[in-house]
């Protein structure tokens, strides 16, 4: 039995990783994929547009079209676009989705939890091992080490990226603030720029790097008068993310409604 997937944002950087992890996983047959109804790649071979062999099928304009063959739609694109297609997937026979979107509101988050009571979701800022391994140890670091050690995280991105903090460094500072007992929202500290006065007792910083093709690199530093501890990712290629997104997808295809997390899949 193979599952059938459908890729949001085909032509992207991470659509195009994902139909090439996909198209050479025989546990997945590849059956639709979307494109912008302006973009360049519309209407051309989703293998293709991956480099792999032609898989017959051309990218769609609308989420129904693409996904009317599908079991679990996949979405790294934008928060307009995952909601619109989570709105759109409702007459098909998707059961489940995987959403890597990041830069999501509170309201679109509300919206995809909505979607999560009809489906089961998962949703996560990164679905690289490493990186959820890495929010397991923030956790418990934050636990341990306690409010007199200051929080900051770095991320730096490619210059093409349109949010910031990033998904997983905010998937990070949850992970900080969880451990501490607290809400992100709370700790989360303003950008250090111009005179900001003394660093607030306890809160959680972010610095943000956006520059040429980086794929993804995060620091979380924990920083007491004396010493540094600093645990770190770097991703190398895009694939990881594509290949965690893929082991999502097998997991929450026969999963009951509801929102799940990275952590839920890798058991965490």
């Amino acid at each position: 039995m193979t599952l059938s997937i459908a890729i949001a944002g085909a032509g992207g950087r991470m659509g195009r990783a994902l139909v090439r992890a996909a198209s050479q996983d025989s546990r997945f047959s590849v059956c639709g994929g979307t494109e912008h109804k302006d973009g360049q790649f519309l209407g051309i071979d989703l293998g293709a547009l991956a480099g792999v062999a032609p898989l017959m099928m051309n990218a769609s304009e609308t989420a129904n079209l693409a996904a009317d063959k599908a079991e679990v739609w996949i979405d790294f694109t934008s928060p307009e676009g995952t909601v619109a297609a989570l709105e759109a997937l409702a007459g098909t026979p998707v059961k489940a989705a995987v959403i890597g979107t990041t830069g999501l509101t509170p309201a679109q988050e509300a919206k995809i939890a909505e979607h999560a009571k009809r489906i089961a979701i998962v949703r996560s800022g990164n679905f690289s091992l490493g990186v959820n391994l890495l929010a397991a140890l923030v956790e418990q670091a934050a636990q341990r080490l306690g409010p007199d050690w200051d929080i900051e995280i770095t991320e730096a991105h490619h210059r093409r990226k349109v949010d910031a903090p990033s998904g997983t460094a905010l998937l990070l500072g949850d992970a900080a603030a969880h451990g501490r007992n607290k809400n992100l929202a709370d700790a989360r500290l303003p950008p250090h720029d111009g005179i900001t006065g003394p660093r607030k007792h306890g809160g959680i910083g972010f610095s943000a790097i956006r520059g040429g093709g980086i794929v993804g690199e995060h620091a979380v530093r924990f920083i007491a008068e004396r010493e540094i501890v600093t645990l770190s990712h770097q991703a190398l290629d895009r694939a990881v993310f594509a290949d965690g997104a893929l082991a999502a997808a097998l997991w929450v295809a026969n999963k009951p409604a509801g929102l799940y997390s990275m952590r839920d899949v890798l058991g965490l």
